[in-house]
């Protein structure tokens, strides 16, 4: 199929490219490059499993970025719902079976045989966007009228029920977390705020004793006292706190960890690999690392507040962005990228006064 681009649209596309905020491409590059290097060395110095996978998949990554960063943010907000309804389908369909897969012993995948989709990843940005959709479209009155809190909070509630039955606890908490954040951001009254807190707090008993399944309890308990089982729930804890220390301040270089070497370190390539490069590079390692995330972050808060877009979301529970190995967190990152870029690049656009849609 080929595409043709007119000769007065050619100059647009060539100032929108222009525009790219390239330190963003730079610093996720970087980022994606050190996730590279320590899958190689999860894998004992070889590319395969990880590293020659997720090297193909930032090369198209970083394609599907600039497509996203090109399209003009209007775009995308006007078509939130339409995006947070297509999430919530495939979160459905992980529920009820359809072409799901089982990993660690929860259902959280879509298998499309080109690709393993993890529809909780996507929902974290479909989220966000019909969030900014709905407080755009209400004005400052509305902001005290129950209804209006209603139908966010059913936007929340529902992949949030979803995501707890796969089960992804530390997912449930992002959604919820980034949403909470939004609405501060929209100017939800703060008593209002402590008001949830406290309907959350009374209901903290009944959710622990009929809604959270034993593992979830014990990471709980494990969190905050890893030495009640060391041997069990607690010795993934406790292996990653030596690994952490065992590293010193310089580390013990490049290829040379051997907590992860001797396969103390479970999902070593995933969810503990800020652990293994601390071991193999220490505190000025990880304190490098943290200052690359550090500076991704305040340059898209910069953009943020130019286009008055949203997007907070802690980071409990999930894997470490473009270091991390896995496709869904890959997909999904750089198109959460491709959105703040592009509201770089449309910064002039107008969205119309708050109130209106």
């Amino acid at each position: 199929m080929t595409i043709l681009i007119s000769d007065r649209e050619a100059p647009n596309l060539w100032r929108k490219l222009v525009q790219v905020p390239w330190l963003v491409v730079i610093l996720i590059s970087a980022l994606a490059g050190v996730g590279l290097a320590m899958q190689y060395s999860a894998a004992s110095g070889s590319w395969d499993p990880w590293a020659s996978r997720q090297a193909v998949r930032f090369g198209m990554g970083v394609g599907f970025m600039l497509v996203v960063a090109l399209i003009d943010i209007r775009f995308w907000f006007r078509w939130a719902y339409l995006c947070y309804a297509a999430a919530l389908i495939m979160l459905v369909a992980v529920e009820v079976g359809v072409g799901g897969r089982i990993g660690m012993g929860a259902q959280r995948w879509l298998d499309f045989g080109f690709i393993q989709l993890q529809p909780s990843e996507l929902m974290k940005f479909t989220l966000v966007l019909v969030l900014a959709r709905h407080w755009h479209g209400r004005t400052m009155d509305d902001m005290g009228r129950i209804v209006w809190l209603m139908i966010p909070a059913l936007l929340v509630a529902m992949p949030t029920g979803l995501v707890m039955r796969q089960p992804d606890l530390g997912m449930a908490i992002m959604l919820v977390g980034g949403a909470i954040g939004i609405a501060w951001i929209a100017g939800v009254r703060w008593w209002k705020f402590a008001l949830a807190a406290g309907a959350i707090a009374a209901a903290v008993p009944t959710v622990w004793e009929y809604y959270l399944r034993d593992y979830q309890r014990q990471r709980v308990l494990t969190f905050l006292d890893p030495t009640r089982d060391p041997l069990g729930a607690g010795y993934h804890i406790i292996q990653s706190k030596i690994a952490l220390g065992s590293g010193g301040i310089g580390g013990k270089g490049f290829l040379q960890g051997t907590q992860h070497a001797l396969n103390f370190l479970p999902e070593k390539h995933t969810d503990f690999i800020f652990t293994m490069l601390a071991e193999e590079f220490g505190l000025i390692g990880g304190i490098g690392l943290l200052g690359l995330y550090l500076t991704l972050f305040a340059y898209g808060f910069l953009i943020v507040n130019i286009a008055m877009v949203m997007g907070l979301i802690p980071a409990k529970g999930a894997a470490l962005p473009m270091v991390s190995y896995g496709g869904s967190s890959m997909l999904v990152t750089m198109f959460g990228a491709g959105l703040l870029m592009s509201a770089w690049i449309h910064r002039d656009s107008r969205f119309g006064p708050r109130g209106e849609v």
